[in-house]
């Protein structure tokens, strides 16, 4: 007993000294590199950033930390730049008027949750299809979908419907793995449908930066209100199509469905969830019309949030208002400190001229926008598997939007392909944040998970399939609203 409890121990340890002796190995290689022991050339030096952050990661550290450590060793050992550039960066990288958008959509989000919009909605949708087979879970597919258009948040969307249609569902017949792959998958329409904090960190990494097209003409990054009005199209096709795949399972397996609600009833849901809906209309319309910016509507939503919460629905007392307050500065923090090391990862590979010597290097080869879409789905979707989604478009927007533009593909296109694989992320392990959350809902473990979400996670990927070669789908209404 006594040696087979301690082998586990002895590789534990072994793999403990791995783990933790590839980040020193690399920074030596560094400093040796620094001081002309060992000469490191152009694509030795790109390569050693990168492992040294996978390496960082692989440590269990957190990714803004690793990000941090990874920009500090490459500062000080592989790069000539000024410290007082790299300052100056610093101050004007995070000073964006774009980047307070994400408090405010975090705020607003806390506060629906706690404020019984999402019990509203969940009631509305029930009463909408909730006769047609699934009924709890088709309702669940348009909790999300309606849900997502007012949070910007997938987590907070598989908590806000999860938490309350899950265990109704449960209770009507439906199996806990059927409830938990449609609200886990759904949940992430929270980042795809309008309004979205991905689509913002889109925006940010990718701000200021004017690269040269196919035929060297000037092309600027994505605006914020474009890429929500480009989010809309491909969200509600995708929220139809995981509708579709819950719809045909049910149908396959003769779950329940709801008795068929009558007008009156349809009625008195909607007016009873109006307050919620309308801030839809506040968000995407009055970004549309120009009454406000995208960050101006997430102050509004957070102030509206709070108002129908605490006044009109009462659902949310004024002394558990600095609750929500301070849970939402926690998450805020968090992304803002991943967005100040990016802002720098970011600025050392541009003075690097790493993208576009990728660039060079891919139109080079003869590789079209067909070929290099699919090696960054592939790449995005590998990045997936160790990285929750705002570290990885800040890491790689920067990167590969460069290249993106050189092929002639349309930044707002190649944002929305991003946001999409990005939720893809959040339902597949090891670090699928919307997994987590719904197992914390339905007491299952990730493993169960994985196997319940597999039906409407192909029913994504064939969505990134269609969505990464059909531009359209993306351009259409910000082209038809005059945006583009």
């Amino acid at each position: 007993m006594i040696t087979n409890s301690a082998q586990p121990a002895s590789l534990d340890r072994t793999s403990w000294l791995w783990v933790t002796g590839a980040p020193m190995l690399l920074l030596t290689i560094c400093l040796l590199g620094k001081y002309g022991i060992v000469p490191l050339g152009s694509g030795v030096r790109v390569f050693l950033v990168f492992a040294l952050l996978v390496a960082l990661m692989a440590t269990a550290m957190p990714v803004s930390i690793a990000l941090g450590l990874t920009v500090l060793t490459f500062l000080f050992t592989l790069t000539d730049v000024p410290i007082e550039a790299v300052a100056l960066k610093l101050f004007t990288g995070i000073e964006k008027f774009e980047i307070m958008a994400i408090p405010f959509f975090i705020l607003a989000g806390n506060f629906l949750t706690h404020g019984g919009v999402a019990r509203r909605m969940i009631r509305f949708a029930s009463a909408m299809v909730g006769h047609w087979y699934g009924g709890l879970g088709l309702a669940g597919v348009m909790a999300c979908a309606l849900f997502a258009a007012v949070s910007g948040s997938s987590p907070a969307t598989v908590v806000a419907i999860g938490s309350i249609i899950l265990p109704a569902m449960v209770r009507q017949g439906f199996p806990n793995r059927f409830g938990a792959g449609v609200i886990t998958t759904s949940g992430a329409l929270g980042i795809l449908i309008p309004p979205s904090i991905v689509m913002v960190m889109y925006s940010v990494a990718t701000s200021g930066m004017v690269v040269e097209g196919p035929a060297g003409e000037k092309v600027s990054a994505a605006s914020v209100g474009t890429l929500f009005m480009a989010g809309v199209i491909p969200g509600l096709i995708l929220a139809s199509m995981l509708g579709f795949t819950t719809w045909y399972r049910a149908w396959q397996n003769d779950y329940p469905r709801l008795p068929k609600a009558s007008i009156n009833e349809r009625v008195k849901a909607f007016l009873d969830s109006f307050w919620g809906l309308f801030l839809i209309i506040i968000v995407i319309g009055g970004i549309y019309t120009g009454m406000f910016t995208p960050t101006e509507a997430a102050a509004m939503s957070a102030v509206y949030a709070f108002f129908i919460a605490v006044f009109v629905y009462k659902d949310m007392r004024l002394r558990d208002v600095p609750a929500v307050l301070l849970s939402s500065a926690n998450m805020s923090a968090m992304l803002l400190y991943i967005i100040t090391n990016a802002v720098l990862f970011s600025f050392l590979m541009t003075h690097e001229n790493i993208p576009q010597a990728m660039a060079g290097w891919i139109t080079g080869t003869g590789l079209g926008w067909i070929g290099f879409l699919l090696l960054v789905n592939i790449l995005l979707l590998l990045a997936g598997n160790v990285m929750e989604p705002s570290s990885i478009v800040l890491i790689m927007a920067p990167i590969l939007f460069p290249v993106a533009v050189k092929l002639g593909i349309d930044p707002i296109h190649f944002g929305i392909m991003m946001v999409v694989n990005m939720e893809v992320g959040l339902c597949h392990p090891p670090v699928g944040l919307n997994l987590y959350v719904a197992s914390g809902i339905t007491k299952l473990g990730i493993t169960e998970l994985t196997v319940a979400v597999w039906p409407w996670l192909l029913t994504m990927l064939l969505f990134l399939a269609v969505v990464t070669y059909v531009p359209e789908i993306s351009l259409w209404l910000p082209r038809t609203l005059g945006m583009l």
